[in-house]
């Protein structure tokens, strides 16, 4: 097959492809779960489309705890397969995207009266490197209680015991879906946002044979025809079911998950923690960049799917854990600058608390054609891409089968430059910081910022600011950052570059009021918005940010 050489996404050209060929595999929903469907596909030389109704990585997808992990919780829930393929997986997708999922150490402390005692702690984690294959440093080790607080002096020196030791990795969810999607159309998929299935077009046998869509920015109904359909659209599998008149008992329990974050200095926290809550759970507090951020919880959802917020007793369950846990840092609702509140997919089983329901994936076969993928981690999306497109092959004959290739996507690289090592990315990232002192950006956080954003990919947004003549670097390089976003990614609203491109919406909040105008002129001129898009953009951003930095009485 023909690889295009560089990873681009340009909306128009897209658009060109989307009616001009029968599809063998169209996709419905861009999240993570729906990117690793595409590239699977394409690279096994499927002709494959997939449509997204809003952005890439727009619900679930960006909403996580932006951790590949290996679900240490769910050893206790007795779950022995998926974290043995959890873990395994996390160390595949770390070679296949080293800047994007970070090795990241996590301590989980021992106090008195905790969840997991020494023994327990000392077992489970030495299983859990067991069952994921950890090696060399990576494994775990048992801290005292001097080495833990060595580790982080803000823990509770009071009910300290001690402390397990053991390796995850950091990743952030949005970017991994838009470089899946990036590399997905180097092998030949068609990719498009903001293009809404509206209704299945069935033949007389009362099979799928193609969706009706509107495209959003034009409002032009799209016909794609294919002979294969899966959805694969998180929180709204169960919408589409019915739409198919295939939803059954089998169906979803969606919870949801809000995680806040903190300025690095109201929360200096030198070590991501795994940590105890009061109620038996556990939550995670991870340092990143400039900031420090907390999550989760897990409740039950029934409200709307379209707007999902954290609500002012989400923030008090998690800002009460955190000072039992940290008391000297004691924070109040005042001192969150964002927070984010998504969704979980999961598979509904009677008489189960939302935080033991099973984070395994189903897949679901309607009459009609439809193949509908739920439940699943962000950190099993390979695999889960992988047995989705097993169950389309298995659809067709030997004959029709015979053409496609055996799933590689272990050994396809997600960026193009491609990053080989953690080595060669603290390399590059210290290149990167003496280009930036020459254009007049002093602070270290940017090169580490780019780096783990873009990777190599960082060079083409460098070599761009030059074009841009304002005398502030900073807005150089934003201006810069966004012109690649709408050239090569499919940026198409202010939402899609601050908060699914660079995060930074939940990151650096700061950044947005500081340079919101230079960017909406700089989308009037490259999207060609007019007076009412402008408008809507700017009522739409600020929504953004009321949910970001706000918390409501109720869902």
């Amino acid at each position: 097959m023909k690889i295009k050489p560089f990873s681009i996404l340009n909306r128009a050209d897209q658009i060109k492809t989307l009616t001009s060929q029968k599809f063998d595999l169209v996709i419905i929903g861009g999240g993570v779960t729906g990117a690793g469907i595409a590239l699977d596909a394409a690279s096994r030389g499927m002709k494959t489309c997939l449509i997204e109704k809003n952005d890439f990585a727009s619900g679930t997808s960006n909403k996580s705890t932006k951790l590949i992990h290996g679900g240490l919780r769910y050893l206790k829930q007795l779950e022995i397969g998926l974290v043995k393929e959890s873990g395994r997986e996390r160390a595949i997708v770390h070679k296949l995207a080293p800047h994007l999922v970070i090795p990241e150490k996590m301590l989980l402390p021992l106090v008195e009266g905790g969840t997991y005692g020494k023994m327990m702690t000392s077992i489970g984690l030495k299983v859990y490197d067991l069952l994921a294959s950890v090696e060399g440093d990576d494994r775990r080790k048992m801290l005292n209680k001097r080495e833990t607080l060595e580790k982080e002096p803000l823990l509770d020196t009071k009910t300290i015991l001690g402390s397990g030791y053991y390796s995850e990795y950091r990743t952030d969810d949005a970017r991994l879906t838009i470089e899946l999607l990036k590399k997905a159309a180097e092998f030949g998929a068609t990719i498009l946002n903001y293009c809404e299935m509206q209704t299945f077009v069935y033949n007389t046998k009362k099979r799928i044979k193609s969706i009706a869509c509107i495209d959003l920015n034009s409002d032009e109904i799209i016909n794609i025809s294919s002979r294969n359909f899966v959805s694969a659209t998180g929180p709204w599998v169960d919408v589409l079911r019915e739409k198919d008149a295939s939803r059954n008992n089998k169906h979803l329990h969606l919870t949801k998950g809000v995680h806040l974050v903190f300025p690095f200095e109201k929360f200096p926290l030198k070590q991501s923690i795994y940590f105890d809550v009061s109620d038996g759970r556990m939550i995670f507090a991870i340092p990143r960049g400039r900031v420090t951020y907390v999550g989760t919880t897990d409740t039950d959802y029934f409200g709307d799917l379209e707007h999902v917020v954290a609500t002012k007793a989400d923030a008090t369950y998690l800002i009460d854990a955190v000072n039992e846990a940290f008391p000297k840092v004691q924070l109040t609702k005042a001192d969150v600058e964002s927070n984010w509140a998504g969704l979980r997919p999961l598979i509904h089983e009677d008489e189960k608390d939302p935080s033991e329901l099973s984070r395994k994936d189903e897949i679901f076969i309607s009459n009609s054609g439809l193949i509908s993928i739920a439940g699943g981690k962000l950190t099993g999306y390979r695999k889960m891409a992988h047995r989705v497109i097993d169950t389309v092959i298995k659809t067709m004959t030997t004959k029709q089968a015979s053409k496609f290739k055996e799933s590689y996507t272990e050994k396809i690289a997600l960026t193009t430059p491609t990053i080989v090592s953690s080595k060669e990315i603290k390399s590059y990232q210290k290149k990167l910081q003496q280009k930036l002192k020459k254009v007049g950006i002093e602070d270290a956080y940017f090169s580490w910022y780019l780096t783990s954003t873009y990777g190599k990919q960082a060079d083409v947004i460098l070599k761009k600011m030059p074009d841009f003549r304002n005398k502030n670097a900073e807005l150089r390089l934003i201006r810069s950052e966004l012109w690649y976003g709408i050239h090569h990614e499919m940026v198409n609203s202010l939402a899609d570059f601050f908060v699914r491109r660079t995060g930074r919406l939940y990151f650096n909040i700061s950044s947005i009021s500081k340079f919101k105008e230079a960017i909406i002129k700089d989308c009037t001129k490259y999207l060609s918005w007019d007076a009412t898009r402008i408008n809507k953009e700017r009522i739409d951003l600020n929504m953004l940010l009321k949910d970001a930095t706000h918390f409501y009485n109720k869902e």
